[in-house]
């Protein structure tokens, strides 16, 4: 770990112990970037409503929402370098904004794996569930909210038990997910190609990759979709006390995850709006993951328990992986004494933070359990609340770059372009979308379930009382345990800055 701030110590024996430094290497961070935004997942949850908006022009959606990813990327590199530190937007913000900017983008990194990690693991036994032709028992919601449970309970033992545990078996989940995508994509332009469409086929065009195609309304709304789909690559940069080359490789992997979700999302949505058609697409488009069911059987026909497999299998790496960044960065807020002590426990074998792992997941549980009972839609909506936080913390990060780094930006254009302008204009951006997706969710009639909580979309509602929640218990804290609001700013070392070509 690389602390340069006051109010770090440590208050106990076993904070002393840390987590377990070079745990894994560069290609298991990646892994685990790459599992954590669930790629097959994402594309069935959201190329359907993405294709609705745009028709053909989804592959181009898909590349403008790179653009943003990528800068914030490069913000998550170059602060990593200089505060190697597994809560990464909490402490980050915190060195360069001060204290309670800090504790907001930590609070909003824990809240996104506390609503999503039960919606991951519920599509995961769906979709195995279906792999494995026990249909009923996906339809009962007893059995798969109680298998859904279950998964959470397993995929957290898993991350409690160790890092090295975790990445062997995101290996073999990636694996088995990219196996079964580029089966899917390449069976599908195959027979697209051949003329053997089910469907009404349309020869791909390179000119799908315009974003602007559709007009600027509807990449607004496609912008949204597609910040969901990259959403999750920084879990490498959260296992940064836990890899080796700590400094650079975490920062590395969060970057190369990007760029391969870009080809993988280009690759998959130019085979599937080819195959199906834009008509066919937007019909099924409320649908969402279960439009890559029916895909699945019309490409593949016997075969489609391959692309079952594929959604299940990143379903289920995301949840695991997903707890990773929460987890980490309620440590790192505890060992800063940001939040209770007990939170920033390790456990003395394995050297993981076991207390703020088995938090995240029963928050989670909970969550998952009481928002179901509501109704599948209201489980929907929280998810759709989730682009509010990823928004909010991924421009705090892209800010908090250029601040830090604020008396070394004329060093160079190097510094200026990949320190200064890229990451600020990554969070413009971002800040634009959480302004849009803000008047969009207003409206109750935009909601997964099209009711109207407090004449308010029920998205928005869950993100401003999430953040309401925020408020209170920072300022709860801060009257109980004031000692984090009293550390200083952080100071840049220069050797840290330039980057020489090798």
């Amino acid at each position: 770990m690389s602390h340069d701030g006051a109010g770090d110590g440590p208050g106990t024996a076993t904070q002393d112990a840390g987590l377990k430094a070079n745990a894994i290497g560069f290609l298991d961070a990646l892994v685990i970037g790459l599992n954590s935004t669930s790629p097959a997942y994402s594309l069935a949850a959201v190329l359907g409503p993405i294709v609705a908006l745009v028709g053909i022009y989804a592959p181009g959606v898909m590349l403008a929402s790179f653009v943003p990813m990528l800068l914030i990327a490069a913000a998550f590199y170059y602060l990593n370098k200089v505060d190697q530190d597994c809560g990464t937007t909490f402490s980050w913000v915190t060195r360069a904004m001060g204290p309670w900017a800090g504790w907001l983008g930590g609070w909003a990194i824990a809240m996104t794996g506390v609503l999503v990690i039960g919606s991951l693991a519920d599509v995961a036994v769906n979709f195995g569930l279906l792999a494995l032709g026990l249909d009923d028992w996906a339809a009962n919601a007893w059995i798969r909210q109680g298998l859904t449970v279950a998964v959470i309970l397993a995929m957290t033992a898993v991350c409690v038990i160790g890092t090295e545990l975790s990445a062997h078996l995101q290996d073999i989940l990636i694996l088995a997910q990219v196996f079964f995508l580029l089966a899917f994509a390449v069976v599908a332009i195959y027979r697209v190609y051949a003329g053997t469409s089910t469907l009404e086929e349309i020869e791909p065009s390179i000119s799908w990759l315009n974003p602007f195609g559709a007009g600027g309304a509807a990449l607004t709304g496609g912008l949204l979709l597609g910040v969901f789909m990259y959403w999750g690559w920084e879990s490498a940069v959260n296992l940064t006390e836990e890899v080796e080359n700590s400094a650079t490789a975490p920062g590395r992997a969060g970057i190369w995850s990007t760029v391969i979700l870009l080809v993988t999302y280009l690759s998959v949505g130019f085979a599937v709006v080819a195959y199906a058609g834009t008509a066919f697409l937007a019909e099924n488009a409320a649908e969402e993951e279960a439009i890559f069911a029916v895909l699945a059987h019309e490409v593949m026909g016997g075969w489609d328990w391959m692309v079952l497999l594929a959604v299940c299998t990143s379903a289920l790496a995301s949840t695991q992986t997903t707890i990773i960044p929460a987890s980490r960065t309620a440590l790192s807020m505890a060992r800063r004494h940001a939040l209770p002590p007990h939170l920033a426990h390790i456990h003395p074998r394995f050297r993981t933070p076991d207390v703020s792992t088995w938090w995240v997941a029963g928050i989670a549980i909970a969550w998952y359990l009481v928002v179901n009972q509501i109704s599948e839609n209201a489980l929907l909506d929280s998810l759709t609340a989730l682009s509010l936080l990823i928004a909010f913390y991924y421009a705090l990060t892209g800010l908090a770059c250029a601040v830090y780094y604020r008396r070394h930006l004329l060093d160079g254009p190097h510094n200026l372009l990949l320190i200064g302008v890229g990451p600020v204009v990554g969070a413009a951006l971002l800040i634009w979308l959480l302004i849009e997706s803000i008047g969009d969710m207003s409206n109750p009639e935009n909601s997964a379930s099209g009711v109207s909580w407090f004449g308010l979309g029920p998205p928005l509602v869950i993100g401003i009382a999430i953040a309401l929640v925020g408020v209170l218990v920072m300022c709860f804290w801060r009257i109980r345990d004031g000692r984090f609001w009293q550390e200083r700013r952080g100071v840049v070392d220069p050797a840290l800055v330039h980057t020489r070509k090798r």
